[in-house]
């Protein structure tokens, strides 16, 4: 149980940031034991009947986080669940437990919650958390009292408000604005392509000057706009590009299948 001293008893300076197992081996021990703790700045509060905006009230130590040493009771008389339930809302666990050790002796059980506003399963997440910190064994005891609702006499709990909002809404921002910045060199690029058409015939192609260099050639006279190819037999009916191109000839008599010159077929001549 606590003692006589009181938090004005306490050093200037003094800051409580005690481990995990220095809650459970110094704290949390002795008050189920009721042995007297090293500080005495950890009160005895029912969180449960309390909302969390409520609980910094109840304690005279504490800025950002507080300590308090509360009692469980059952959810449901024959159950192990503890009833989370407060005023406004309920702690909903979060993650999984994590056992704490001294040396290798595992001597408690810490537990992450969250509040939430209203009733499950349609609660408000809030930002503000609690650590559940109990004894191994602890449930095992209080079991033997039947028909009891109270499931641990003592479990401690570390609450604090998370402040980490401003920084997710700067986080958010700065995504939204890479994802914008993102987007438009997307569009940007798209842009490009889509200058270049997917079908457009040599001609075409000519006349919007995507060739380059190649419709320079060809403006000099030195060529048709039309281009004629040789097909260099030797080399299996692949185009060699160092062989000057050659009108070819074709017989339409023997050489059309249909016997008729209808002029969209003029040897390797590409046409628009």
């Amino acid at each position: 149980m606590m003692d006589s001293r009181t938090c004005s008893e306490l050093p200037p300076g003094f800051r409580f940031h005690p481990t995990d197992e220095e809650l459970i081996v110094y704290y949390l021990c002795n008050q189920a034991t009721s042995q007297p703790c090293p500080a005495s700045i950890i009160p005895e509060v029912d969180i449960y009947k309390f909302d969390p905006w409520q609980l910094p009230d109840k304690s005279d130590f504490g800025e950002n986080e507080w300590y308090f040493f509360s009692p469980r009771e059952r959810k449901y008389p024959n159950g192990v669940r503890p009833n989370r339930a407060t005023v406004s809302g309920y702690w909903k666990a979060t993650g999984t437990d994590k056992s704490i050790f001294s040396g290798s002796k595992h001597i408690g059980v810490k537990k992450a919650l969250v509040f939430y506003k209203g009733r499950p399963p349609k609660g408000i997440k809030t930002d503000w958390i609690m650590h559940e910190y109990r004894l191994i064994g602890s449930r095992r005891q209080t079991n033997r009292q039947l028909g009891s609702m109270r499931l641990d006499d003592w479990v401690l709990c570390r609450i604090y408000k998370k402040k980490n909002s401003t920084k997710a809404l700067d986080t958010n921002h700065d995504y939204s604005s890479n994802q914008i910045n993102m987007t438009q060199r997307k569009d940007e690029n798209e842009q490009e392509l889509l200058k270049f058409p997917r079908t457009c015939s040599l001609t075409n192609l000519l006349e919007m000057d995507y060739l380059g260099p190649i419709s320079q050639i060809l403006s000099d006279g030195s060529y048709n706009s039309t281009f004629e190819y040789q097909i260099n037999t030797a080399n299996d009916g692949i185009i060699d590009p160092f062989v000057k191109p050659q009108m070819v000839e074709m017989n339409t008599t023997t050489n059309n299948p249909y016997g008729v010159d209808s002029g969209k077929y003029r040897g390797n001549q590409v046409c628009d």
